[in-house]
């Protein structure tokens, strides 16, 4: 049952780049593009464009990684999977702010769309944009992520703004939820972006906290 298989090596393939394992990562893309290919399963090959954006990021950076991922965004607009193209061009604007890589400029963001990452985002665009007390506000209000492959990504996020702003109880809560996940990578148990090691954000909460 190819398609069993197929979906089957994506989860594989998704639960290695969260473990960082990206060279057994490899060898799953890889077959999963030979399964795709005979089986006349191409939307499986858009799981593994991504993958292979992310492993970029990973390895060689992210201007190596640039390329990549604007086509695998021009393609995904196009794939027929809502659940993916909402909100994935944050996602990939989002890298090199948490990565620490590049400041956030709200700006990079106001054409946008957010899409179900909004709760997450608007919190960390206020604090970094200087609205301290509007920042606060949206924390103390916010959701709890989604438990999914992003819940990680998005607790660094809201750990970042409530560093930012100084909101104790969601920074809190998200080093305690964040601490979990130590080995990880935020965000790459999704194969379409990593944030980089949980541990570098757990450890930045504490600092703020006064506890690292």
């Amino acid at each position: 049952m190819p398609g069993h298989e197929v979906l089957g090596r994506i989860v594989r393939l998704q639960a290695l780049a969260g473990l960082g394992e990206f060279a057994a990562a490899d060898t799953e893309a890889e077959e999963i593009d030979r399964l795709a290919h005979r089986h006349e399963r191409p939307l499986a090959t858009v799981f593994t464009a991504w993958y292979r954006a992310l492993r970029t990021c990973e390895t060689d950076g992210r201007p190596a990684a640039h390329p990549l991922y604007a086509h695998v965004l021009t393609e995904t607009a196009d794939c027929g999977m809502p659940g993916l193209v909402q909100g994935a061009a944050v996602l990939v604007a989002l890298v090199p702010v948490m990565r620490g890589e590049a400041p956030l400029d709200p700006e990079d963001f106001a054409r946008l769309d957010a899409g179900p990452y909004r709760p997450w985002l608007d919190p960390l665009l206020l604090a970094e944009s200087g609205a301290a007390e509007r920042a606060r506000q949206a924390l103390t209000a916010v959701p709890r992520p989604p438990h999914d492959l992003l819940q990680e990504a998005l607790w660094c996020v809201l750990a970042r703004a409530a560093a930012v702003v100084g909101h104790r109880p969601v920074l809190r809560r998200a080093r305690d939820e964040l601490s979990a996940a130590v080995g990880e990578r935020a965000g790459a148990g999704s194969g379409l972006v990593s944030f980089g090691p949980v541990e570098h954000h757990v450890r930045a909460a504490e600092a703020a906290l006064g506890d690292g």
